[in-house]
């Protein structure tokens, strides 16, 4: 591929579109006074507490928590996901389906899980104040719990901030022609990537999760307005043959279910340890809004998806031979398709783009944060908690940039994440279930979460074990995670879905079994917790047609 914008021009692009939402951000807090008409159109509210900077509690629309979970998700890997789907023909139409609902899926379980979570969390007052789902598993089951969660929300927010480092540097690398794999292009690569994460780190220090979220509204504008402008012209240039060849390949394909059943899974898994989405259920002004908002930014996801995969399928019908015998690259292809038009396009894809990865970054860089807001506010007091947040920020968006500048394939760095977060998942979210037995099974225990999760990674290990995938590579014993399987796509392929489809069911099967044996060892208050008990307390003052004791009743009786 041959690009060749001046790299002055996509240095003008990329200053001018981050000093906006800098500013924007800035403006959102509590710095610059403003009239009030101007202030009310950008600030979610005039609140100025340490505990709105952190979660902007009850503050956002319908619109906002849309338009924050459509940006926020969709960073700048987007270009390389659902079009490696597209310009395949083993996986076509389901494989691009597949990507598109299941990046879009998550949204639908925090509409069933969102409510259940603000409950709970709401039951003890401020004094069980939440910022991320850590705080609610802290609650819910102990302090080993709350590590392990807080670990593998960590890592797989680590992995996706450097993912989306990467993308954006090496698209910025490509579209001005330069070569993102040669030695010689990365200060050229450092900078995109420092560039991004500092502009991203001044608003987001300055004016905490309202600033994160004010910033969405206006780039998920601004990407709808930039994906609608290129669904317009991209496709220009099809021929008879080139439509034949998209028809032909129009297809259902079992490789292509395949893969779709191990995306919904894996992305499942790993976006309910993303806490920049679980700061939204929290921000919500309340459940209404937080169901229609993740509803609409579900849909608005699966459009976007969908549109990257219809371009990976364009680009292979254009060239099939080229793709077939490996001359070109599948997770390239919008970029095949983007290369034949103006200049004017490629700066287009230069906005997008960076309008994707600033809307990412600095969601997760609030998320990073979040995970240990709660104890910082009850240890360290209000004002010392917002300055050490800033430096925790700080702190992980320095080797996010280092790991960036080494270019590790992004698809297969998320292929460990998901993995890692399959082990886990269940453990942490069948801590929704609080009190009384059902079928037999008790409410999950503390120890029997943790064992879940062991579980769960043994799960992985005895997998890579029956394939003769462990003790290979650098990982050695853990290798495995990596799912080097040979599948057409880097998560594709039988034994993948396999793996994806065990190791919950597995974590799943421990903790209930070991939280029943605990039961029957020790006896039943071993299941008691926090929630049971204020819930026990909410029913009976409802019972007695009395405020529930929170002052929260109507999230109590929804």
């Amino acid at each position: 591929m041959s690009f060749s914008t001046p790299q002055w021009l996509a240095y003008v692009i990329l200053f001018t579109i981050l000093t906006l939402f800098a500013i924007l951000g800035i403006l959102s807090s509590d710095i610059f006074p403003l009239p009030e008409k101007i202030r009310s159109a950008i600030v979610l509210s005039n609140q100025n507490t340490p505990d709105f900077f952190l979660s902007a509690r009850n503050s956002a629309s319908t619109l906002s928590i849309a338009l924050s979970f459509f940006a926020s998700g969709m960073g700048a890997w987007v270009v390389y996901g659902t079009t490696e789907m597209g310009a395949t023909p083993a996986l076509s139409v389901l494989g691009v389906l597949g990507y598109s609902g299941a990046s879009s899926f998550p949204a639908i379980l925090i509409c069933w899980l969102g409510p259940r979570v603000r409950e709970l969390t709401s039951l003890g007052g401020e004094k069980f104040q939440c910022f991320s789902t850590t705080d609610f598993v802290a609650l819910r089951y102990g302090r080993a719990m709350q590590v392990i969660t807080a670990v593998v929300s960590v890592f797989y927010m680590f992995i996706f901030l450097v993912a989306e480092l990467t993308s954006v540097s090496n698209v910025y690398a490509l579209l001005v022609g330069l070569d993102a794999t040669s030695e010689s292009t990365k200060g050229y690569t450092t900078g995109i990537a420092v560039s991004v994460g500092a502009f991203t780190f001044l608003y987001t220090s300055m004016a905490g999760l309202p600033a994160s979220i004010a910033t969405d509204r206006a780039q998920g504008v601004l990407m709808l307005c930039m994906v609608v402008l290129l669904a317009g012209s991209v496709p220009q240039g099809h021929t008879e043959e080139s439509a034949q060849v998209y028809r032909e390949n129009f297809r259902f394909t079992l490789e292509g279910f395949v893969a779709a059943v191990t995306l919904f899974i894996a992305i499942a898994c790993a976006e309910l340890f993303n806490q920049g989405t679980w700061q939204r259920v929290w921000a919500a002004k309340g459940v209404e809004e937080l169901r229609k908002g993740f509803l609409w930014g579900s849909f608005l996801v699966f459009l976007l998806m969908l549109f990257f995969g219809q371009m990976g399928m364009i680009a292979y019908s254009r060239d099939p031979k080229s793709y077939d015998s490996g001359q070109k690259w599948a997770f390239l292809s919008f970029f095949d398709v983007l290369e034949p038009l103006p200049g004017f396009w490629h700066a287009i894809v230069l906005i997008l783009i960076t309008a994707l990865a600033a809307s990412t970054i600095d969601t997760l860089e609030n998320a990073l944060a979040s995970v240990f807001s709660r104890d910082l506010v009850q240890g360290m007091g209000d004002d010392k908690a917002k300055w050490i947040s800033r430096a925790l920020v700080l702190l992980v968006n320095v080797p996010a940039v280092l790991l960036s500048v080494m270019r590790y394939d992004v698809i297969a760095l998320f292929l460990v994440a998901d993995l890692v977060c399959a082990t886990s998942v269940f453990p942490v979210f069948l801590g929704l279930w609080t009190r009384e037995e059902r079928w037999g099974l008790v409410p999950p225990t503390q120890i029997g979460a943790v064992c879940g999760c062991i579980a769960g990674v043994f799960a992985v290990v005895i997998n890579g074990a029956v394939v003769g995938e462990n003790g290979e590579g650098a990982f050695g014993f853990f290798s495995y995670f990596w799912l080097r399987n040979g599948g057409v796509c880097a998560l594709c392929g039988y034994k993948t879905m396999v793996t994806f489809i065990v190791t919950p069911l597995v974590s799943l099967i421990a903790t209930l079994l070991v939280s029943k044996l605990e039961v029957v060892a020790r006896g039943a208050g071993v299941t008691k917790n926090h929630f049971a008990a204020l819930e026990e307390e909410a029913d009976a003052a409802l019972g007695q047609g009395k405020v529930a004791p929170t002052g929260d009743l109507e999230m109590i009786s929804e």
